[in-house]
């Protein structure tokens, strides 16, 4: 794991000490080293950097940029199968240097081009210098597990893991993207391709981009698409077959992530997901597996009880740390430097400092993540079906009284701002008329379309990302399971799930390690039937099944838990200086971009008690805490 940066100035306004600057803001993504790359190619300033986290071959050999036949590759993720496509080149002629996977990446592209990345099985972002073809190529792995941003603007072309870097050129515009900031307050995040600022991107998964340095023209390809697997007939197999298949495959994802020259160890919370991470691997393992959680003292939301006893149960070397409202306090303020653009999850939290804990014991952390959107499960997918089912076969003439009631209750000057009932009534009233996909893009409770337009001084109609992804999917009106799984998979999860736990990692100098993304899990389980994954009303239903072989059922049938903190109370209390400093009405009329009144009455009723306004409150403060921070 590490962090890379670079750009391409045809303005020839860029030198090597910028190249510095701008690697050297991801020193936490890399300790272990830098490197830099300057040249001066066809009349344009070309600087590729790198910051190294060692995990695979820790010797000097092994530092980037790195170079073979004057190709040069600055690199930050894991493949895993690295060894067997060694073997398969060194067949074929090649000679390496070093025992790295990056000069791996690098042969295979000489052997195979860019349709190399068909054969990783990992996570990547990558930038390779085309000495022949005079271009600059970069891809991102499938799933999205590594991050890369992207700006061009002004003949220059940026790149780099973070926005810190590209934001540390000085020739970079920090202008606020209209729609990437409706869009922050409608999800709590920000979805790819699009980031905070005007004329910045994220590279999507499954994609790579190619700068040709004669033309100055970029071309963005997808080479994998996980709709493409979705879209697919489906396979007919009976449930003691699949969920064989799958555990072989998780057994194999879970192996593959255990290659490391460092200490490994696992986040574990007691839920299945984690819990199937754990015990495959510890059954698999002579070692003790090293497993980290949190805890909390409020019940609400402490799962390190149900952590221990798991951990207990399998024979882990277990460690837990319970965190308290001043750890919150000391990591709020960190969150817009940690995460450079806004983001509102507020697990984040917790994944900070369960990296931070780990991080004392390992080097390598691996996560549980893209259980929910693998396996089916979140309660959500199954309350929206049911409610769009319910409310689709009610009498095309009762469905016109909706119409009134929307006007009344939202949009006429009696509004009920923030009420728990209008949320309700919001949802429900989206669902008479219209689709599935309006209820999966009012789901995650922040501002809904029309309060965005109370909020922002400025008006804009944002894209409908969720939209174009539902209309591409042939059989979103049949199969609903499938495609809010799809849907999750290429944005909840993409850029707010990993982007959480990559940059929580980072921050930290620890490498995050992701087993359930492995590519055939997912693109065997979207070729089964949505009834498959959610039956008998059991959520997760084929994960279950094989977790069940290493674990007793009774241990972990309990109710499905967040990975939370309790900031909707701490916020209220011992972190209430932090909200009022940084919401102050005379600062919020100051910046001109929120509406001061607007944000005033959510306050005023989250002070109050209304727990319902909380996300509301949070993403403002995020916001705010963000441009006091970067603009």
């Amino acid at each position: 794991m590490c962090g890379i940066a670079g750009f391409c100035d045809f303005g020839n306004k860029s030198n090597k000490d910028i190249l510095i600057k701008m690697t050297d803001t991801l020193n936490h993504r890399g300790p272990d080293g830098g490197g830099y790359y300057y040249q001066n190619i066809l009349h344009s300033d070309m600087g590729l950097g790198h910051r190294r986290l060692s995990i695979i071959d820790l010797t000097l050999n092994a530092n980037q940029p790195l170079f073979v036949n004057e190709f040069c590759i600055v690199f930050n993720g894991e493949i895993y199968n690295y060894l067997e496509l060694k073997k398969e080149l060194l067949l074929l002629g090649h000679q390496f240097k070093t025992n790295s996977d990056t000069e791996v990446v690098l042969i295979s592209y000489l052997e195979w081009g860019i349709s190399c990345v068909n054969k990783f099985i990992g996570m990547f972002a990558f930038c390779i210098y085309d000495h022949i073809k005079k271009q600059l190529v970069f891809a991102r792995d499938r799933a999205g597990v590594k991050p890369f941003y992207y700006y061009f603007n002004n003949d220059l072309f940026l790149f780099g893991s973070e926005l810190k870097a590209l934001m540390a050129h000085p020739a970079f515009e920090k202008k606020i993207d209209e729609d990437g900031l409706s869009q922050f307050f409608k999800f709590g995040y920000i979805p790819a391709p699009q980031t905070i600022f005007s004329n910045t991107h994220k590279l999507l998964p499954g994609h790579y981009l190619v700068l040709d340095i004669n033309s100055k023209l970029i071309e963005t390809v997808k080479y994998w698409d996980v709709f493409d697997y979705y879209s697919k007939p489906k396979i007919k197999i009976d449930e003691a077959d699949a969920v064989d298949h799958i555990e072989n495959l998780l057994i194999s994802s879970f192996q593959y992530r255990m290659i490391s020259d460092v200490p490994v160890g696992v986040f574990l919370s007691g839920g299945y997901d984690s819990t199937a991470v754990a015990a495959i691997l510890q059954k698999n393992n002579s070692q003790r597996l090293k497993t980290f959680t949190i805890g909390f003292e409020d019940s609400k939301y402490n799962e390190a009880v149900f952590a221990k006893e798991t951990a207990l149960y399998l024979g882990t070397d277990h460690h837990e740390l319970y965190c308290s409202a001043q750890d919150g306090k000391e990591i709020i303020p960190l969150l817009p430097e940690i995460y450079d653009e806004p983001f509102g999850d507020t697990s984040s939290i917790p994944t900070y400092l369960v990296s931070k804990f780990a991080s004392k014991y390992i080097k390598v952390a691996l996560s549980a993540d893209a259980g929910d959107e693998t396996f089916a499960g979140y309660n959500k997918y199954f309350s929206n079906t049911s409610i769009y089912e319910l409310f689709n076969n009610i009498p095309r003439g009762l469905k016109m009284f909706g119409h009134p009631l929307n006007y009344i209750l939202f949009k006429s000057p009696i509004k009920n701002i923030f009420s728990n009932t209008e949320h309700k009534f919001q949802w429900i009233n989206q669902t008479l008329n219209k689709k599935l996909s309006h209820l999966q893009k009012l789901d995650p409770g922040y501002f809904y379309d029309y309060e965005i337009q109370y909020l922002l001084t400025k008006k804009n109609k944002h894209n409908d990302i969720i939209e174009e992804y539902y209309n591409q999917l042939p059989n979103h009106n049949s199969d609903w399971i499938n495609t809010l799984l799809a849907i999750d998979y290429k944005t909840y999860m993409v850029d707010d799930i990993l982007a959480k736990v990559d940059r929580a990692g980072m921050a930290n100098s620890i490498e995050g390690r992701e087993p359930l993304l492995d590519h055939r899990i997912i693109e065997f389980t979207a070729q089964l039937k949505g009834d498959l994954k959610y039956k008998n009303n059991i959520q997760k239903y084929l994960l279950k099944q094989v977790v069940h072989k290493y674990i007793p059922e009774k241990m972990l049938n309990r109710p499905k838990q967040g990975f939370g903190v309790p900031i909707i109370d701490w916020l209220r209390n011992d972190l209430k200086e932090i909200l009022i400093h940084y919401t102050d009405d005379a600062k919020i009329r100051a910046d001109g971009i929120l509406s001061p009144e607007y944000v005033k009455e959510i306050k005023e009723r989250y002070l109050n008690g209304h727990n319902d306004s909380f996300n509301r409150i949070w993403l403002i403060l995020v916001f705010q805490m963000w441009k006091e921070k970067w603009l």
